[in-house]
């Protein structure tokens, strides 16, 4: 059989060694076509190779064997059913840890909190819904909601460097100290179902990581190490609006929504703003200007903006468009056109 593969051939194809492919075939799930008899030589058919890598990446989530087979032998949605009751678990898995560590270090006399500062846990968890949109996991410092906590604001701000949006929340009840920290976006992300229930959340910073204190219990949060950009400096480098727009923000998301390309073209001119060949109604004020963009930045700006109209404000058709909610004005997010370079 000329097309059958030796196993170290099969093994590179599929990422694997030779002696993984050896306990996955006494384990049932990978088994070669063919065992030579007198050498003991595993051959592999290139059709296998499917299947393999399925074994491999269901292992590197940590699926045990038995659940690896079952997958294999399942139909697709009930394979998926079992994906998803592993990964449920492992997230709670890693939030039980969480909570244990919490716990141990707090007997271990951690180092003490910095001066915490309180809000609403729905608003301090909307304002993080806000800003999530714009991180990204293609570095560390970027896949992170940047915290600037004083006894009158509280800032977050995140960026993927096409996407910048960033939130002012007033505290509660203030603090009494300045502190600064980016927290980690997977780490919030699972711990904002549980944010969401507090109606007072108290925040403050302990070593390497954000503690939130709730009603009744705490969650924490790893922070991010990096310098976070200055992305203060980027705002106020911003030239002066040249042209302006004040336009309802469901007509112009469900616009976008319409839209099947990846890139849009945006033409601000009298009275409307042109959205690919859409015209919708708008006050403009300044002269006419057209501008690309990609719709995966663009939707995420407008649709987690506050309010029925939102302001975008244009400068050049290279720079930033900032988009911000006509009454919430402390909701601002930018977004890069397609030719223009990073944030």
């Amino acid at each position: 059989m000329p097309d059958l593969l030796t196993i170290g051939a099969f093994a590179r194809r599929c990422g694997l060694t030779a002696s993984a492919l050896r306990f996955y075939a006494d384990s049932g799930l990978v088994r070669p076509v063919r065992v030579d008899e007198d050498s003991g030589y595993r051959y592999y058919s290139p059709g296998q190779v499917s299947a393999a890598l399925l074994v491999r990446r269901l292992r590197e989530i940590g699926l045990p064997l038995e659940r690896v087979g079952a997958v294999l032998a399942a139909e697709p949605a009930e394979a998926a059913r079992i994906v998803d009751d592993h990964v449920s678990g492992l997230i709670s898995q890693v939030q039980q840890a969480r909570e244990a560590a919490a716990a141990v270090k707090a007997t271990l006399g951690s180092p003490a909190l910095a001066p915490s500062v309180q809000v609403t846990g729905a608003v301090f968890t909307a304002a993080v819904e806000q800003v999530l949109t714009a991180t990204t996991q293609d570095l560390p410092v970027l896949n992170g909601v940047h915290l600037e906590v004083s006894p009158e604001a509280i800032v977050l701000t995140a960026t993927d460097r096409y996407r910048l949006s960033t939130r002012t929340l007033v505290p509660a009840r203030p603090g009494t100290a300045d502190w600064t920290a980016t927290v980690d976006a997977d780490d919030l992300r699972l711990a904002m179902p549980w944010t969401r229930r507090q109606h007072d959340l108290r925040l403050s910073l302990r070593a390497a990581e954000v503690c939130f204190q709730g009603d009744e219990a705490e969650r924490t949060c790893r922070t991010v190490a990096d310098d976070f950009p200055d992305y203060r400096s980027m705002l106020a480098a911003l030239p002066e609006v040249l042209t302006r727009a004040v336009i309802s923000r469901n007509a112009l998301v469900a616009c976008l929504e319409r839209q099947y390309t990846p890139q849009i073209r945006l033409d601000l001119s009298a009275a409307a703003v042109t959205v690919g060949t859409e015209t919708l109604p708008a006050a403009v004020t300044g002269p006419p200007i057209s501008l690309s963009l990609a719709v995966s930045t663009l939707h995420p700006a407008i649709s987690t903006a506050v309010g029925p109209d939102v302001m975008l404000d244009v400068a050049a058709p290279h720079l930033p468009v900032v988009v911000r909610s006509a009454d919430d004005g402390d909701l601002t997010t930018l977004a890069m056109p397609v030719k223009g370079t990073a944030i």
